[in-house]
């Protein structure tokens, strides 16, 4: 995490924002909490009138949720990561940098700090990718998260629900925390349904609130309770369909979403969004591992480290690499080279 960031939050403003910042993680988890209050004890223990039955849906309700928490728990507590001090540009080659009389001069001095580093991506002059708040040269696919403060090895975005970046060392944690909330609200979706259409029967209630016909036994708060469990359920899990379905995408063709909106920059070859797709299987392997015990866990099992990347060979698809592939895109790199010092500016 960035200086910058420390500074800030020892500022009253700025411890403010800090914690400002775990309102939508605070928000998710007071729902999980009370989704369980109206799963288990009013639909299941106080509504349910097969006990084999209610065993049965409290063992998969319990296994699920507890994949999703534990998916949910290391996305946000995995830090993202710090970039060695090797990336990092000396004071006084930065001076030099920011003093530079011209935009070659700058691309020079780079070029030079990293000829020892694997670096492939570029911006659109073709100079090294350098951090002027971080004062590091970019490794590749990492970027700057004015959020976290900081340059994130393989930053795919910032995720205010999980108030953390999704970056290499918790993407896997990331897809399968989706994955896991699809499951669970669609399994609470399914399981509730009996009891949210009995709700709806016209004459099925007497005065007590208890069912005419024996079906629903929750009574008063409960019967709402359970009424608007299936509804954000499903509200939850459509939304989720589609997230999830992005980023399983995105982990099939080796793509963050930064990349699919602004292709990567390649030293030889020039922008190219297919240019770490080494096949379905392969970019499957690099998110989740090659061994599959470890597929469906949120334990780490990616390979790499973070810093440096597969690229695919030239000859699998040379107009792509050269960026006339149809789902190529040229477009500008955010990283310029900082703003040139012109020697007769300085005194």
């Amino acid at each position: 995490m960035g200086n910058d960031d420390h500074r800030r939050r020892k500022t009253p403003c700025g411890f403010c924002m800090a914690v400002f910042k775990w309102i939508p993680v605070l928000f998710i988890t007071a729902v999980i909490a009370w989704s369980y209050y109206a799963y288990v004890v009013e639909l299941c223990i106080r509504n349910s009138q097969n006990g084999i039955a209610m065993i049965f849906m409290l063992l998969f309700y319990h296994l699920f949720l507890t994949l999703f928490m534990w998916s949910y728990w290391r996305t946000i507590m995995t830090s993202v990561g710090r970039i060695p001090d090797q990336w990092r540009i000396p004071d006084e080659e930065v001076s030099r940098l920011f003093r530079a009389d011209s935009p070659e001069t700058q691309k020079r001095i780079l070029n030079n700090f990293a000829r020892d580093l694997p670096v492939t991506n570029r911006t659109m002059n073709g100079s090294v990718r350098f951090c002027e708040k971080c004062k590091i040269i970019k490794p590749d696919r990492a970027h700057h998260c004015s959020v976290c403060s900081c340059c994130v090895l393989k930053m795919d975005h910032h995720c205010p629900w999980v108030n953390n970046c999704v970056n290499f060392y918790n993407y896997k944690y990331f897809v399968l925390f989706l994955g896991y909330a699809l499951v669970y609200c669609l399994y609470v979706a399914f399981t509730s349904l009996h009891d949210f259409v009995e709700f709806w029967k016209v004459g099925a209630y007497d005065n007590n609130g208890y069912s005419a016909q024996g079906q629903l036994n929750a009574s008063g708060m409960g019967r709402f309770h359970i009424l608007f469990l299936f509804f954000i359920a499903i509200m939850f899990a459509i939304s989720l369909v589609s997230l999830f379905g992005y980023h399983i995408y995105l982990v099939l063709v080796n793509r963050t979403t930064l990349e699919s909106f602004r292709a990567p920059i390649f030293r030889v070859g020039g922008p190219d969004k297919n240019g770490y797709n080494l096949g379905r299987y392969a970019n499957f392997c690099e998110v989740f591992g090659d061994d599959w015990q470890y597929w469906f866990l949120p334990v780490f099992s990616s390979f790499g480290d973070g810093k440096t990347f597969p690229i695919r060979h030239m000859e699998e698809d040379t107009e792509s690499l050269l960026g006339y592939h149809s789902d190529t895109r040229i477009e500008l790199e955010e990283d310029f080279l900082p703003e040139p010092r012109f020697q007769d500016s300085i005194p």
